[in-house]
C-alpha cells in the first residue's frame, strides 16, 4: 500500500495513495497505524482524499483502531472521506462512532481539543 506521511509538531497525517482499500491490505493498514502508538507523536490523522472505495473489513478495522487509540489516550481522526466511503461507513453504522471530519484543519482542531481534554482529566485525577 502506498501512503504519504506528513509529520507535524503534534500529530502525523497519513494519506493512502490508493483508490481502493481492499481486504488484502487489512494487516498492512493495521500494522502501519498501530505503529504510531509507539512513537513520540502518537496522534494520527488519516486523510482519505484519494480513497474512492473501502472494503467492509477495512472499515471495521478503522473503527477498532480508533477505539484502541482512544483507550490509550491518543487521538485518531479520519478526514477527507469520499461519498462512497462515507456511505459504506453509514450503512455499517460505523459513521456515528468514528471521529470523522471533512477537512484536515478540522481534524487538527479535534486533536487539539482532545489534548486539552486529556490534560484537564489528568489534572482532575490529582
Amino acid at each position: 500500500m502506498n501512503v504519504k506521511i506528513d509529520t507535524k509538531e503534534k500529530f502525523t497525517v497519513i494519506m493512502p495513495e490508493e483508490a481502493e482499500l481492499s481486504a488484502n491490505m487489512t494487516e498492512e493498514i493495521k500494522n502501519l497505524l498501530l505503529s504510531y502508538q509507539q512513537k513520540d507523536i502518537p496522534h494520527v490523522i488519516l486523510k482519505m482524499n484519494d480513497v474512492q472505495g473501502i472494503n467492509e473489513g477495512v472499515a471495521e478495522l478503522l473503527a477498532e483502531i480508533q477505539q484502541e487509540f482512544y483507550e490509550k489516550n491518543m487521538s485518531f481522526v479520519i478526514c477527507g472521506l469520499q461519498q462512497a466511503v462515507e456511505d459504506l461507513l453509514d450503512e455499517k453504522e460505523l459513521l456515528e462512532i468514528m471521529n470523522i471530519t471533512p477537512t484536515e484543519s478540522e481534524a487538527w482542531d479535534i486533536v487539539q481539543m482532545e489534548e486539552i481534554e486529556r490534560e484537564l482529566l489528568a489534572d482532575g485525577d490529582e
